[in-house]
C-alpha cells in the first residue's frame, strides 16, 4: 500500500510531495499530463510564500541568490500604489519566476528526495474505507488500481477528486471578464510611452474606461503585457488565443495601438482567461481525502496570491499528514489543516474580489479609488493591506493561554549564534524538522522535549542583534509558525508538554 497518493503534479502537488519526503513518507504523484507543463500561468511568487521557500532552501535554487530575500519597496492593491518602503516591517516579498521554471525546480527537488512521479497517469475514480483508499487510474498501458492510506487532490480548479467526493464548490462567476496576457517584444526602455497616459513604468497598472493594462519586464527587450476587460464577450475555452487577439485587446483597453511584436523565444507566454471564478470548497477533508491548492479554492489572479495560498497549503498539510502516516499523531492534527487554512482561503477571496472591484470601470468606482488612495497614504492602512496581501496577518490558534505577539504567527528570520556556527531561523528549518529555540540555556526545556527528540530538535542560540530576543524560548512548527512561547508570567516550561503533544503527537516512552 502507498503511504500517500497525490493527484496533480503542478507546483502544489510537487511541493506537498517534497514536504512528505522530508518527513520520511514516500508519496506517489499522479499527473495526467504526459510531461511537465510548458504553458505559462503564474509569473512568480508574491507574499509570505517567498520566505517559506527560503526556509526550505528553495529560494536560493529559484533565484541563484546566496542571501535571504529582501522585501519589495512598492506593490499594488487594486492598481493603487502601496509605498511599502515606508513600513518598518515590510511583509511583502516577490520573486519573478514563470510557473514553468517553478515546476522545473520543484520537480528537480522532488527527484532528489526520491519522489515517484507518474506522468500520463490520470485518476478516474476512488473509493475509501476505514483502512485506506482504492484509486482507479488510467495510465499509458491501460487502467489499473492501487491502494493508499491517503489521497490528496491537487488537480486544479476543475478537480476530479473534489467532484468524485461530492464536495460542493460554491462561489461567484463573472462570465463577462476576460484577461489576455503574453510576452511581447518592445523597445527596452525604463518606461513605455503611451499616448494619452504618458510614461508608464513596468509593474504600473493603467485603469481605463475599458479595462486595465499592465506590463513587466521578462528579459532584455521582452515584456509581459496584460489587458483585462470587464465587459467582454465570452470566448470558448477551446478557441486558441492568437497574438493578434492580444494586440486588439490592448488597443481596446488603451484606445491606442502599442508597437508590440512576437518575441523570438520558445514557449512564449500567450494566454487568455475568459471569465473569472471565485469559489471555495465546502470542506478541505473527507475522511482520508484532502483538497489542496486550486482544488480547494479559485479566485482572481489580481495581486498574485495563488501560489502564496496553495504552496502554503502544502507546507501546512505535509508535516501533519506525515506524522499521521507514521503513527505519531491522531486525526486531531489532520483536522487542524482545514481549521487553519480555510479562513486563509476566505481572506484571499475577499482581497481579490475587492481589488477586482477597484479595477472596474465607472464613476462610482473612480470615487472609491480616490478614497482608497487617500487611505493608502496612511502607514497603518498600508501595513494592514500589505499584511493582507502577503498573508502576514495569519495567526493560528495554539491553545496556549499566554498572550505573546508571536504565538500562532510566522517565526521571523532572526540571525543567531549557536554552539556550532552563525546561522538564522530560515537555515535551521531547511530539513523540515520542528525546532525548540532555547535562548537562555534552560535544561528543563531539553528534559521536557527529550520524549519528542525524534520530531523536535532543541537548539540553544543567541540573537546576533541586541534586543531581538523574542522570549526565553520558542517552539517552531515545521511550517515556520510558532506553536509555543515561554511565558514570563509562569514557570518557563509551563505548557510545553501540552504543546508538544498537541502538535507532535504521542511522546516516545523508554
Amino acid at each position: 500500500m502507498n503511504d500517500v497518493v497525490i493527484a496533480g503534479g503542478g507546483p502544489n502537488g510537487l511541493m506537498l510531495a517534497c514536504e512528505l519526503s522530508l518527513q520520511g513518507v514516500r508519496p506517489l504523484l499522479l499527473e495526467a499530463r504526459s510531461e511537465r507543463g510548458i504553458v505559462q500561468r503564474a509569473n512568480g511568487l508574491v507574499g509570505r510564500v517567498v520566505q517559506v521557500m527560503d526556509y526550505r532552501g528553495l529560494y536560493q535554487r529559484f533565484t541563484g541568490a546566496d542571501t535571504p530575500p529582501v522585501p519589495t519597496p512598492i506593490f499594488m492593491f487594486g492598481s493603487l500604489r502601496l509605498d511599502l518602503f515606508r513600513l518598518p516591517g515590510n511583509p511583502m516579498y516577490t520573486v519573478q519566476l514563470p510557473q514553468q521554471k517553478l515546476e522545473e525546480h520543484l520537480a528537480e527537488r522532488a527527484a532528489e528526495l526520491g519522489v515517484e512521479v507518474a506522468y500520463g497517469h490520470r485518476l478516474t475514480d476512488f473509493t475509501q474505507d476505514a483502512d485506506g483508499v482504492t484509486v482507479k487510474v488510467d495510465g499509458p498501458d491501460g487502467p489499473y488500481e492501487l491502494r493508499t492510506q491517503y489521497l490528496i487532490g491537487c488537480d486544479g480548479g476543475k478537480s476530479t477528486v473534489r467532484k468524485l467526493a461530492g464536495i460542493g464548490f460554491p462561489g461567484y462567476t463573472n462570465d463577462r471578464y476576460c484577461a489576455r496576457a503574453g510576452w511581447v517584444a518592445l523597445p527596452d526602455t525604463d518606461a513605455l510611452e503611451i499616448p494619452g497616459f504618458g510614461r508608464v513604468q513596468p509593474t504600473t497598472f493603467v485603469r481605463t474606461d475599458q479595462g486595465v493594462f499592465a506590463y513587466l519586464k521578462v528579459a532584455p527587450g521582452v515584456f509581459m503585457v496584460n489587458a483585462s476587460e470587464f465587459d467582454a464577450e465570452p470566448v470558448p475555452d477551446d478557441e486558441p488565443v492568437t497574438f493578434d487577439e492580444l494586440r486588439q485587446a490592448l488597443t481596446r483597453v488603451l484606445g491606442t495601438e502599442l508597437p508590440i511584436e512576437p518575441p523570438d523565444l520558445p514557449n512564449a507566454l500567450l494566454r487568455r482567461v475568459s471569465g473569472v471564478n471565485t469559489r471555495l470548497a465546502e470542506k478541505y477533508r473527507d475522511g482520508r481525502m484532502f483538497l489542496l491548492g486550486d482544488a480547494a479554492h479559485v479566485h482572481s489572479a489580481t495581486g498574485g496570491p495563488g501560489l502564496n495560498l496553495g504552496l502554503q497549503d502544502a507546507v501546512n498539510l505535509g508535516w501533519k499528514l506525515a506524522a499521521r502516516v507514521k503513527g505519531q499523531a491522531g486525526d486531531e492534527l489532520l483536522d487542524s489543516y482545514e481549521a487553519e487554512r480555510y479562513p486563509v482561503g476566505e481572506r484571499v477571496m475577499m482581497s481579490t474580489m475587492a481589488q477586482t472591484l477597484l479595477n472596474s470601470p465607472g464613476p462610482q468606482v473612480t470615487a472609491m479609488r480616490t478614497l482608497f488612495a487617500e487611505l493608502l497614504d496612511n502607514e497603518d492602512n498600508i501595513a494592514h493591506v500589505a499584511n493582507l496581501m502577503a498573508g502576514a496577518d495569519v495567526r493560528y490558534e495554539t491553545g496556549q493561554r499566554a498572550d505573546h505577539p508571536l504565538l500562532g504567527r510566522w517565526m521571523p528570520d532572526l540571525h543567531l549564534i549557536t554552539d556550532e556556527r552563525r546561522t538564522r531561523v530560515g537555515e535551521l528549518l531547511r530539513d523540515g524538522q520542528a525546532i525548540l529555540l532555547d535562548f537562555e540555556d534552560l535544561d528543563e526545556l531539553t528534559n521536557t522535549t527529550a520524549a519528542w527528540a525524534d520530531r523536535v530538535r532543541v537548539v540553544r542560540a543567541r540573537c546576533t542583534t541586541r534586543g531581538e530576543q523574542p522570549a526565553a524560548a520558542v517552539l517552531i512548527r515545521p511550517d515556520g509558525y510558532v506553536a509555543w512561547v515561554a511565558n514570563a508570567e509562569e514557570p518557563v516550561h509551563s505548557g510545553l508538554g501540552a504543546a508538544l503533544t498537541r502538535w507532535f503527537g504521542t511522546p516516545v516512552t523508554a
